[in-house]
């Protein structure tokens, strides 16, 4: 009677099969997978329609900015947005303080958005609360 262990002979793993299943369903989902278009974000944008402001509203203070994101208040340049923030208090309180004046803010087409979102932010924060956006009219 032999009391010694057996060696069990090694188990062999044949993963040939396993690879080419996995090769074959990688195939298999590229060509079933479709990439289109429609996937992107469209945005349509709103079109303007005109109206002309009342004889007896106050002048609105004019903000442009340019396609760099440069700020103009009635034709003067702004430096930075304290500047801004700081020139939009001065022509507030210049006013009446019973009548609201109105930031018409005529911004390019190219625009950044963040620096229309900074104007609006820091008109908001000096108390203008009537934005009056300047758009052109396309027929």
């Amino acid at each position: 009677m032999s009391l010694r262990p057996r060696r069990r002979p090694p188990i062999d793993i044949n993963i040939a099969p396993l690879i080419d299943v996995v090769f074959l369903l990688l195939i298999f989902f590229m060509v079933s997978t479709t990439f289109r278009d429609e996937t992107r974000l469209r945005v349509q944008l709103p079109q303007a329609q005109g109206e002309s402001l009342p004889a007896d509203a106050p002048t609105p203070i004019r903000l442009v900015i340019d396609q760099a994101g440069h700020y103009f208040i009635n034709d003067q340049a702004i430096e930075n947005e304290i500047a801004l923030a700081q020139r939009l208090t001065q022509l507030s309180t210049a006013q009446d303080a019973q009548t609201q004046i109105p930031v018409l803010i005529q911004a390019d087409a190219q625009t950044p958005h963040q620096a229309v979102m900074t104007a609006l932010d820091v008109a908001g924060q000096t108390g203008l609360k009537r934005i009056i956006f300047a758009a052109t009219h396309r027929q």
